[in-house]
């Protein structure tokens, strides 16, 4: 069974909220399957309703005027008593129910039980609900398999990873074995991404044909989705997915949208960008025109590159046989694009916003975050020239960015070159959001009372 980060998440959550949760995500990532284990194993009774296997349920929930009228409607439906104080009830696919969501705040109120909700494309249909109910309702993104949850999955031991974080935290060097095997299982990750039915047909069988048909049955998935919720720009939306993979190879990884259409302008595109990014499909990485703290407010919205939510299905996205090329370490393939995305997944799955800089004096760097109060600049190499990196060198050595180090993912094991850690790839596992400490102040009012 693997183990999720998010099955700690609940456990916290309910034992010292009293709100409804709801999880978001794309489709496949294991919302249901987690829900599911956490209320068969910490609640006396489990409640599952599921409104697209049950539309008669979902009119009738919609059709409930109070909370007292919801919960006589599921208890209909329920093969067993709903116990007051000891039941978890699980609202599944809430998009063909939206009206639950606004209703949530009355069976908060009403206190008898807890309550989950769930779905697929939430993103998306949460644009199109009136009034969502804030301060009853809080929501967590669940994202595939990170690599930290990866290796574990696969037994890589607490030992090991302790050792691991703690090379990360004093920047000093894995020993060679474990570097090698690290490399190893990172290039695996590549293939077989995050997807939990992925992973799992991994961990069943070790057969990486059968994991790329669970991921060929997602992609066709994903775009069944694109086709049923969102028909007037199923077209303009599917292309855009398909040309991801093809983007990402290109020289600039930009997305370029005459390789859509010679005529095409992002204003007229712009929601069908935001439909795959709000689904969970894609993630985009926006340019900033300066590398300086909050990077938001110089964020380009019209230049921007775009990667897949799983590094897996965009691998799969390449030609037949490059999965057996990564696997060897195969040194004449350029993986940029690959490695990119394993890091941009990464980064998105810890609560990182995504952001480039591109400068035609000064280059382009992949990756820049807010760390520790400034900007943290972040190369991605995949091949043996990872040392060359005009374009961060430019960046840290100029005094008006105020930038204090940077990053170089790749290979190698660690390294340091005044400024500039070269650090394996894997170790972006340990790289986090900072703990936010409470902010406190006491204005002083004397004199005005």
């Amino acid at each position: 069974m693997i183990n999720r980060k998010i099955d700690r998440y609940l456990v916290n959550f309910f034992s010292k909220s009293k709100t409804a949760l709801l999880i978001t995500g794309a489709r496949q990532v294991g919302k249901t399957f987690s829900i599911r284990q956490f209320g068969q194993s910490h609640y006396e009774c489990f409640f599952e309703l599921n409104f697209a296997d049950n539309p008669s349920a979902a009119a009738a929930v919609a059709k409930s005027s109070n909370a007292n009228d919801v919960l006589m409607r599921l208890s209909l439906l329920s093969n067993k008593p709903l116990l007051p104080g000891k039941t978890l009830i699980f609202f599944d696919e809430v998009q063909e129910c939206p009206n639950l969501i606004t209703a949530i705040k009355f069976l908060v109120e009403d206190g008898r039980f807890h309550y989950i909700l769930s779905g697929s494309l939430l993103g998306v249909d949460l644009g199109n609900i009136r009034s969502l109910p804030v301060g009853y309702m809080t929501i967590k993104e669940m994202f595939p398999l990170d690599f930290d949850e990866f290796i574990k999955a696969l037994g890589v031991s607490e030992e090991i990873i302790d050792s691991l974080e703690s090379s990360w935290e004093k920047k000093l060097p894995v020993d060679d074995f474990v570097h090698d095997r690290m490399m190893q299982i990172f290039r695996l990750y590549l293939i077989v991404g995050g997807m939990p039915q992925a992973v799992q047909t991994y961990l069943d069988s070790n057969n990486l044909r059968q994991v790329m048909e669970i991921q060929d049955s997602i992609v066709e998935m994903y775009k069944k989705d694109i086709s049923k919720y969102d028909s007037s720009r199923k077209l303009y939306i599917e292309e855009l997915f398909e040309l991801i993979a093809p983007e990402l190879n290109a020289k600039n990884k930009r997305f370029v949208l005459k390789s859509l259409n010679k005529n095409a302008k992002y204003s007229r595109l712009e929601n069908s960008f935001l439909w795959l990014k709000d689904a969970g499909v894609a993630l985009p990485v926006y340019n900033v025109e300066e590398p300086k703290t909050p990077l938001i407010l110089s964020r380009s919205r019209n230049l921007f590159k775009l990667f897949l939510s799983d590094v897996g299905l965009l691998a799969k996205q390449y030609a037949d046989g490059i999965q057996l090329n990564i696997i060897n370490g195969n040194d004449n393939i350029n993986y940029g694009a690959i490695f990119e995305n394993f890091v941009a997944q990464e980064l998105h799955a810890h609560g990182f916003p995504l952001f480039y800089f591109n400068s035609k004096k000064q280059g382009e760097i992949d990756f820049l975050i807010e760390k520790d109060g400034s900007v943290l600049p972040i190369e991605v190499k995949s091949g043996k020239d990872y040392e060359r990196h005009r374009a961060l060198r430019n960046v840290l050595s100029n005094q008006d960015y105020d930038i204090d180090q940077g990053f170089v993912l790749c290979n190698a094991n660690v390294s340091h070159d005044n400024n500039i850690c070269y650090l394996p790839i894997y170790m972006i596992m340990f790289l986090q959001r900072d703990n936010q400490p409470p902010v406190t102040f006491s204005i002083n009012l004397d004199g005005l009372k």
